[in-house]
């Protein structure tokens, strides 16, 4: 089953380099376990684009969809056996980053 692992950050709680080499080691051992589909981090929001073309012209925003503190800051895609698998894994990459992960299986 997949998941995507979000990596929740604030803006009162900046990213830190030293942090790279913990989540280095955490997605070795994903890779290693079989369990690691991709990763990556993401800017900031404000160097974000919203764009929305439902309805007769698109409209293109500078800046996030939504306005908020929190913010993804970074995503896995896993591939685990089971939610309690994502869920022990999510406890390790929490500890790894020092952020809050959101777990949401793909339908």
């Amino acid at each position: 089953m997949q998941y995507l692992v979000s990596v929740i950050n604030n803006t009162a709680n900046p990213v830190v380099d030293d942090r790279m080499a913990e989540i280095t080691v955490f997605n070795e051992q994903l890779q290693a376990d079989g369990y690691w589909v991709f990763a990556g981090g993401l800017s900031n929001p404000d160097l974000a684009t919203t764009v929305d073309n439902r309805n007769d012209s698109p409209i293109v925003t500078d800046g996030p969809f939504a306005e908020t503190k929190e913010f993804i800051n970074g995503l896995w895609i896993w591939d685990v056996p089971d939610l309690d698998t994502a869920l022990s894994l999510a406890e390790q990459a929490s500890r790894a980053c020092q952020r809050k992960i959101e777990v949401r299986p793909f339908l």
